[in-house]
């Protein structure tokens, strides 16, 4: 095992960080097969799903492991007995038909329309920041916007007449979203008395701009948000894109078609989007059970 992690250092260069992660899954599988008294080269495919299903499963002294935690030990164990291979050590890969475990989907967290409202009037007073940190909710909220396209914004993307906006997103794609009402009084305020006294004589293109005058930087960003979401009470809860999240749930929850929220996310699949859906059913569902008198197991007087 150490000829192995000499190679991914030495002749893969592979990062210090991965190197670990390394080191520990092959302490770990080196652990099992002491357990099991067999050795790497004399497992085979059999030897080596019980010990992911282990992984998986947990015990009493240890927790289940995640999905993707087992998906990097299976990639471990394939790059490891491929150099045993290598370096002709077997004569055949135990890790050929070895499956890791499909990832799991995650629903997204998503703020209820009342913590929304909370962390929006969070930036209080004229001050030129508050004015920046409030547009910069308020239109990541409207828009349903990622960090990269909120700090992306250019002036030249706002029509504040027309109430929309340009989003740049991935793969250099635009879209034309929507402006809310709120979002354009809190953009106004912004461009008009916050702006001009954080940008002063600079010639600066971006929309939302730091202390110094400069494009807003997503680190920027980020640290804004958060600061935000502790003063409203959402500590441990809030990034930027728990914002985009609620968008597109409280979109569906209010009956937008989905194909309608598809575009204004910039989703390429409708199955990404189509995840909200899922989102907005478990919210329901669970809105149900609370109020029911019969689901709850309550019976009316």
């Amino acid at each position: 095992m150490l000829d192995f992690l000499a190679y991914l250092e030495f002749e893969r260069g592979l990062s210090r960080n991965t190197l670990e992660a390394y080191r520990s899954d092959l302490l770990q599988f080196g652990a099992y097969l002491e357990r099991i008294g067999a050795d790497a080269l004399g497992v085979g495919h059999a030897e080596l799903a019980a010990f992911l299903a282990e992984l998986a499963e947990g015990g009493e002294d240890r927790p289940a492991a995640a999905p993707s935690t087992v998906q990097r030990k299976t990639a471990c164990l394939r790059s490891f007995y491929r150099h045993l291979r290598r370096e002709e050590l077997l004569d055949g890969d135990p890790t050929a038909t070895l499956t890791a475990p499909r990832r799991g989907r995650r629903l997204p967290k998503v703020l209820g329309r009342a913590e929304v409202a909370r962390l929006l009037e969070h930036p209080r007073g004229t001050a030129p920041v508050a004015l920046r940190d409030r547009a910069l909710l308020e239109v990541m909220y409207a828009c349903g916007l990622r960090a990269s396209e909120a700090t992306g914004l250019e002036i030249g993307d706002i029509d504040l007449e027309e109430g929309i906006l340009r989003a740049r997103g991935k793969g250099a794609k635009e879209r034309l979203v929507p402006v809310g009402s709120a979002a354009l009084t809190a953009l106004r305020a912004y461009l008009d008395r916050g702006r001009p006294a954080l940008v002063g004589a600079r010639h600066e293109t971006h929309v939302l701009v730091n202390v110094r005058g400069g494009a807003l930087t997503r680190q920027g960003l980020y640290k804004i948000v958060q600061r935000h979401a502790r003063g409203a009470g959402l500590d441990g809860r809030m990034t930027p894109h728990t914002l985009r999240h609620s968008f597109a749930t409280h979109l569906l929850a209010g009956g937008c078609d989905l194909r309608a929220v598809q575009e204004m996310l910039g989703h390429a699949d409708i199955a990404t989007t189509q995840l909200y859906t899922h989102l907005s059913a478990e919210r329901l569902k669970d809105v149900y059970f609370k109020a029911h008198p019969r689901a709850t197991g309550r019976s009316g007087g």
